[in-house]
């Protein structure tokens, strides 16, 4: 599953639906995050799903104008989420149900407002699809390192919509970018742990969980529950 490949699949509006509304002609006044790895089947499920289980764990709701969706720069299109990230899911108390894979396009990049990828890779070939994706699209360690060091204090109050903060908080991490880099080249990489035993699953998922907690902080302005 590392094998890279361009979107030219069917794109899915049904999941887009289940948040706010239609995949197409969505209102300005949202904001799209789209996570992004190879089949779509493992990692960028897992992140998807996360981020919504953890946006309304802190909220109560997901809404106010989140869309969070997932793609796969070779997607397996309507392929269904591999058992293992199911259960990895089902042990944070996360929702699987529904997941349908699909293959990157054009139009997912041109309608994401933060793309966030699982390796440099991949974040390569969404920012190669031009549509101007640099300035918003990093690997999802890459803009936790960035989060970490934005003052919260700077970022819009949830008062004023989540989707001000999220728009505010993606711009400051742009801005970051060029001065704070990562350690080590591995650093900013999520591993592939397709055909892994769920062990492997579980230390990838315990990774993610890791990298999205103050993302999901950030942007709602809220901590995680002790």
């Amino acid at each position: 599953m590392t094998a890279p490949g361009t979107g030219r699949g069917i794109g899915n509006g049904e999941r887009a639906a289940e948040i706010t509304t239609t995949f197409v002609g969505l209102p300005r006044d949202s904001f799209r995050i789209l996570h992004v790895s190879t089949g779509n089947v493992c990692r960028s499920p897992i992140t998807e799903r996360l981020t919504r289980h953890f946006v309304t764990e802190r909220l109560g709701v997901l809404g106010g104008g989140l869309v969070v969706e997932s793609a796969g720069t070779w997607g397996h299109e309507g392929a269904p989420m591999e058992a293992n990230a199911e259960t990895v899911l089902a042990e944070f108390g996360a929702d699987s149900a529904g997941f349908t894979g699909r293959e990157l396009l054009d139009e997912h990049v041109i309608r994401a407002d933060l793309v966030l990828t699982a390796t440099r890779d991949h974040r390569a070939q969404v920012i190669s699809m031009g549509h101007s994706a640099g300035l918003r699209t990093f690997t999802l360690k890459e803009f936790t390192r960035l989060v970490n060091a934005i003052d919260p204090a700077t970022l819009p109050p949830l008062d004023d919509g989540v989707v001000v903060r999220a728009r505010a908080l993606v711009r400051a991490a742009a801005a970051l970018r060029g001065w704070l880099l990562a350690p080590t080249a591995e650093a900013d990489e999520v591993y592939d742990p397709y055909g892994a035993p769920l062990t492997f699953f579980r230390s990838i998922g315990d990774e993610i969980h890791q990298a999205l907690d103050p993302v999901v902080t950030a942007l709602t302005g809220v901590p995680a529950r002790a």
